[in-house]
């Protein structure tokens, strides 16, 4: 894809992406693919496909105690557990507030832990990684922000995001939905938004501007970025999935470049289908 060229002009050292397609076909890929990146917060949606995984399995329950008094499983996934940023101190009542936190995802890792017997990121490794042949990818911390991968193994992600085979489609389906909507919140580095819209792990566009992702994204793109400088993103409407992945901190270069990037996939897209 020509499109995906455009990584050439990023002002970073290292970069590559890739194009997956709803049947799993990759449409196209360019940079380094077996390059290891830390994920930062990309790593927020791994760590949600393995507590959903949990879910299934009836190690947890959504809607079971975790993380601050009166919070659930569920909030801790849709960042609306109170809890702070980035230390487990309570800012608010469960389910008022978009409050975006580390620490509620590091609650939520303790939590899976405690209740499989597992640490984390072996449970993560034996639930999502192993299965889905992501051979380059590890969890050396904390299930928030301490991920690595690579963009090859990345599309065996974001092909499971679009025909889960781990998951039950609905189950996928209900953590791609918005959940308790209408809460406003702070989407990082892009400031308040008003509505701040999640789902389970994942960040739902709708409306949202200024956005990570492009014009023509359609609402109900879903994904994450992370502030290393990377992404992955679904768009259910275009069937087609982009992972990209950078080795230069989050901040002006990328408000510029991503959006451009993504409109120029779904646009050549388009003229190919």
């Amino acid at each position: 894809m020509q499109s995906l060229r455009m990584i050439e002009n990023w002002p970073v050292p290292t970069a590559a992406a890739a194009v997956v397609r709803a049947d799993g076909s990759v449409a196209g890929a360019y940079g380094p693919l077996e390059h290891r990146f830390p994920l930062a917060s990309v790593t927020k949606p791994l760590a949600a496909y393995a507590a959903l995984l949990a879910v299934e399995e009836g190690a947890v329950e959504l809607d079971e105690p975790a993380g601050p008094e009166g919070s659930t499983v569920r909030h801790l996934l849709a960042h609306t557990s109170g809890l702070a940023f980035d230390e487990p101190r309570a800012m608010a009542e469960p389910g008022t507030r978009r409050i975006y936190s580390n620490a509620g995802f590091e609650a939520l890792g303790d939590h899976i832990a405690k209740a499989t017997d597992i640490p984390f990121p072996q449970y993560l490794h034996e639930a999502v990684l192993a299965p889905l042949g992501m051979t380059s990818t590890e969890l050396p911390g904390s299930p928030a922000k301490d991920g690595v991968s690579t963009v090859a193994d990345l599309i065996h992600f974001a092909a499971e995001l679009q025909a889960p085979r781990l998951l039950a489609p609905q189950t996928l389906a209900a953590a791609t939905q918005v959940v308790f909507p209408g809460l406003s919140g702070v989407l990082p580095g892009y400031g308040h938004q008003k509505p701040n819209d999640w789902g389970l792990g994942f960040e739902i566009r709708d409306g949202k501007s200024p956005h990570w992702t492009g014009a023509s994204s359609s609402p109900r793109t879903f994904g994450h970025f992370g502030q290393s400088g990377t992404f992955l993103w679904v768009d259910p409407d275009a069937r087609v999935a982009c992972v990209a992945l950078a080795d230069r901190a989050f901040g002006p270069w990328a408000i510029e470049a991503w959006p451009p990037l993504t409109d120029a996939v779904l646009a050549e897209l388009a003229q190919t289908s």
